[in-house]
């Protein structure tokens, strides 16, 4: 059984410029997982905005758990809050703002499974 603590997690600055801890990779964990996936928690604080990026053969999938937000994908914008799903097809560009006066924290799920050099800003 693999069980995660997320306070255990090392956090890192994504290329995105959010604040991201890796919680499943198939690449990069040391047990191996059978996952064609990876995930990991994402953390905007508020009032800021992510870097626009897109990933080259990715989709990505954010499912948002706090805070308020702006989502922007191509030329739509959507307003988003906890509970909600975005999916994001590869090759969008993609970026979201944190409009509320908390953390904005969302899951991101990317297939196939996130690499470094797959995505980059635009």
């Amino acid at each position: 059984m693999i069980v995660k603590k997320l306070k255990d997690l090392k956090e890192i600055v994504a290329l995105d410029d959010t604040i991201i801890r890796e919680m499943l990779n198939p690449k990069h964990d040391t047990t191996p997982l059978h996952l064609g996936y990876s995930l990991a928690h994402a953390t905007l604080p508020p009032k800021k905005t992510s870097l626009p990026h897109r990933f080259k053969t990715a989709s990505e999938v954010y499912y948002v758990l706090k805070g308020d937000g702006m989502m922007h994908i191509d030329d739509e914008t959507k307003s988003v809050g906890p509970g909600d799903t975005i999916y994001i097809p590869p090759k969008a560009v993609q970026f979201i703002e944190n409009i509320g006066e908390s953390d904005l924290e969302f899951l991101c799920i990317v297939y196939p499974e996130w690499q470094p050099d797959a995505e980059e800003l635009v």
